[in-house]
């Protein structure tokens, strides 16, 4: 292809539609600048690689032009003006940080992770306010991965209350019995703590959309949104 054919070409073809540069630079997002260059043949002032082709392929494509023919046609110009691949640095679209599908993948897996919480939340408070509601259809049950431990600080003369602690993330746990420090340490999720009192329990979470509380069977609501930190006082006005 002659030297200068592809951008007469390419400004002929849009005059004939009558089309301004600005028309298709407003259409297309590509500089004005950049089109110039184009039909001038002035590669030296166009980024060069994968963009000079998306440029042709949009222009193309806005004018109503064979997208393929006329990158075939913009190559044969382009390959004939500039240098050999060996005597200048290759284009490169720089690589994305190795990071990066780790920090998606633990982003998706926190979402999925709070989304099964508030699930079960939901579910767990509907059947406290419906006890004969049946049960989900092949619903599972998470297994324990330690045994139940019981902490208790109860009065002999009052009937105790009893705080089921399920977590379903990694956390940070404190509860505190009657004003006492019971349990103040980091856990797993799959463990099942219980924990008595007489008069009132106070608990703190890091992830408090993420910890199942019950009170004597009855399910609490969730202490705070996902992934922020929370705490909740429980005392026998809880249990309806």
């Amino acid at each position: 292809m002659a030297r200068g054919n592809f951008g007469e070409r390419l400004k002929r073809e849009r005059e004939l539609r009558e089309v301004t540069q600005q028309e298709i630079t407003s259409a297309t997002r590509i500089g004005s600048h950049f089109l110039q260059a184009l039909e001038n043949e002035d590669w030296e002032k166009l980024p060069g690689g994968v963009f000079n082709r998306g440029f042709v392929r949009s222009i193309a494509r806005y004018l109503g032009l064979d997208e393929e023919a006329l990158l075939a046609e913009y190559d044969l110009a382009h390959g004939a003006q500039v240098a050999p691949p060996g005597e200048r640095p290759e284009d490169r679209i720089p690589s994305l940080p190795r990071w990066l599908p780790l920090a998606l993948l633990l982003g998706v897996l926190a979402l999925v992770a709070a989304l099964i919480a508030a699930g079960v939340y939901g579910w767990r408070y509907y059947r406290s306010r419906h006890p004969h509601a049946a049960p989900v259809s092949g619903s599972a049950v998470l297994p324990a991965a330690v045994q139940p431990q019981t902490f208790s600080s109860t009065s002999p003369t009052a009937p105790p209350l009893d705080l089921s602690v399920s977590p379903s993330a990694a956390m940070h746990l404190r509860v505190l019995s009657d004003g006492n420090l019971v349990f103040d340490r980091d856990i797993l999720p799959g463990v099942n703590l219980h924990f008595s009192a007489a008069t009132a329990f106070e608990v703190s979470a890091s992830d408090s959309a993420a910890v199942l509380l019950e009170l004597n069977g009855q399910a609490v609501p969730p202490i705070g949104l996902p992934g922020s930190s929370g705490t909740i006082k429980l005392t026998r006005e809880d249990l309806r």
